[in-house]
């Protein structure tokens, strides 16, 4: 028996206990943040709850064409006068990636933790952590058997999509034969895959190529040229008219560069705050260094926001960094 089948016993048992829910993932959400907290939506909806799905920050708009997004609100714009008892958390790493969502939880709230990183701190009231998931989204599929709800398109699209994100079109070393299991049971459902890879991994906005250029003339390599980063100013995202989410994977054009084992990128959307990505090969796991400095993530691809200039970030980075690969960083 799977070791974690009883934890997702309870997690199905949880959607059934309650009847109004508030569904969250982390701030700035991907893929599989998105399609697993929508698709809890769609589980709750088969279910007969009532619900809320709400982040801080706004969702990247290349994932509207997921069943119920134009209900996922966001919180520093959108504020809600309402507390939950029952609440449903998806692809969270640690407790303070929920944002300021948490202003909303009731005094005796019950809180259920789904999630695959192993930064994870068991938040919750039930913990359903399972670090050798691919994605959030694997994980919400055994639970949407275990609560006997009936699979179609939209709940389909929604796994589907967190499944394809996280593992980088399946190609990251993270694709295990379960997830193209699931995939492949999900395609009978009407998933288009072509569609969805489509949005979601190949289509860029123009302001993306606009911030790109700005951000490739910045690329720097350090620590013995296995570290390669890039940087993104708050000016930049003024001359090429982008938003944030315009600024998104610019890290794997560093992590690509043959000889280079760890991309960085560095991107100042406001002032006094910076938001560091971080993506591996082989010999660092990017997780630690994320944990550090107060973010998370997985060995391959992890991240954080520090408070403070460019410049201390960067400083702050790049000493992490030279402990972790035992090299001089001006080498």
């Amino acid at each position: 028996m799977n070791p974690n089948h009883n934890r997702v016993e309870e997690a199905a048992q949880f959607m059934h206990a309650h009847d109004r829910f508030l569904v969250l993932s982390h701030v700035n959400p991907d893929g599989d943040a998105t399609g697993s907290a929508l698709g809890v939506v769609m589980i709750l909806e088969q279910l007969g709850k009532e619900y809320v799905v709400v982040n801080e920050g706004e969702t990247p708009v290349k994932f509207n064409f997921l069943p119920r997004f134009d209900q996922l609100r966001n919180l520093s714009k959108q504020p809600l006068d309402e507390t939950f008892e029952a609440v449903i958390a998806v692809d969270c790493a640690d407790e303070s990636r929920m944002g300021d969502v948490r202003s909303l939880f009731g005094s005796g709230v019950a809180l259920l933790n789904i999630d695959h990183h192993p930064t994870n701190d068991g938040f919750g009231t039930i913990n359903l952590i399972r670090t050798d998931a691919a994605a959030t989204a694997e994980i919400l599929y055994d639970v949407a058997l275990a609560a006997g709800v009936t699979f179609n398109e939209e709940l389909a699209l929604c796994i589907y999509t967190g499944l394809l994100t996280d593992t980088g079109g399946f190609r990251y070393s993270n694709t295990s034969p379960y997830v193209m299991e699931i995939a492949s049971q999900l395609l009978r459902y009407g998933v288009k895959p072509g569609e969805v890879a489509e949005r979601c991994l190949e289509e860029i906005t123009f302001a993306h190529v606009k911030i790109l250029r700005l951000a490739l003339q910045s690329l720097e390599l350090s620590h013995q040229n296995l570290v390669a980063s890039i940087t993104v100013r708050q000016e930049d995202f003024v001359q090429s008219g982008a938003e944030r989410e315009d600024a998104g994977g610019l890290v794997n054009y560093c992590r690509n560069i043959e000889g280079v084992e760890v991309g960085v990128s560095f991107v100042e959307s406001e002032a006094g705050a910076v938001k560091v990505s971080m993506r591996a090969r082989d010999r660092v796991n990017v997780s630690t260094i994320a944990k550090k400095l107060g973010g998370g993530g997985h060995a391959k691809a992890a991240g954080c926001t520090i408070r403070g200039s460019l410049q201390q970030a960067k400083e702050t980075v790049r000493l992490v960094l030279e402990e972790a690969l035992g090299v001089n960083s001006n080498e």
